[in-house]
């Protein structure tokens, strides 16, 4: 059975990569609010700043690797504690997937500095608002070890899916009334889907931190909403 020191030594471990990967996750939030503002104001030097910025997340998730490789060779977590450590490398896992998801918007936004859209930037943000509450409660879920309210997160994907669509119809439109349009919101579009798949990412790390506490999955489908895949234009 291990002694208080080694059990003093493991919590001080889950604690210190507890907090590389609620940095992770700041680091998402500041990365996204700075993409979406890059497509708004058609700042290219924000769109760099942005695509930069990716490494510190990739950085961030490799020493949380390194750090939850370290705990499963020195300390062979058994039980809850293999759980939370594995699930803790998943979270950082889809933080880095969200990060370069943040960085192709800025790619998109580059895009768009040559070539700007009329409009429909307002809907796009209700979709990046509604995702930056996500990460939020989340992590704070995380750091509180609340399933309820991981579960709640997992809930309002499905309101990420219908800002999707409602956003998805209006580009279309745009593109209908003017082939003009067709390359601006063409790239809009991508910029949506990255915000939407952003939403998927923080609903797995919903799902992860609900194991962590329940030590079981969540009961039910997930719930989807995106129609796209089988929107007809006519």
């Amino acid at each position: 059975m291990p002694n208080q020191h080694t059990m003093q030594a493991f919590d001080k471990e889950l604690r210190d990569v507890n907090a590389l990967v609620l940095q992770m996750a700041e680091n998402v939030l500041s990365q996204l609010s700075l993409a979406i503002e890059s497509v708004a104001s058609l700042d290219a030097e924000d769109a760099l700043k942005v695509i930069e910025q990716d490494q510190q997340i990739d950085q961030l998730e490799w020493e949380v690797e390194n750090q939850v490789i370290r705990i499963l060779a020195l300390r062979e977590p058994k039980a809850d504690d293999l759980r939370r450590v594995v699930s803790i490398m998943k979270t950082a896992t889809d933080l880095e997937r969200m990060g370069d998801l943040s960085a192709n918007i800025s790619k998109r936004a580059l895009a768009l500095v040559q070539n700007p859209p009329g409009s429909g930037i307002s809907a796009l943000n209700m979709m990046v608002k509604s995702v930056q509450a996500m990460v939020k409660t989340v992590m704070t879920a995380f750091q509180e070890n609340d399933s309820a309210m991981a579960m709640s997160v997992w809930r309002q994907d499905l309101e990420v899916d219908e800002l999707f669509n409602s956003v998805f119809r209006e580009y279309l439109t745009y593109m209908m009334e003017n082939p003009r349009n067709i390359s601006p919101y063409t790239h809009l579009l991508f910029i949506a889907k990255n915000v939407e798949r952003i939403g998927d990412h923080v609903t797995n790390i919903a799902e992860n931190v609900y194991y962590i506490i329940e030590g079981k999955q969540m009961h039910g489908k997930r719930p989807k909403g995106d129609l796209t895949s089988s929107t007809v234009v006519v």
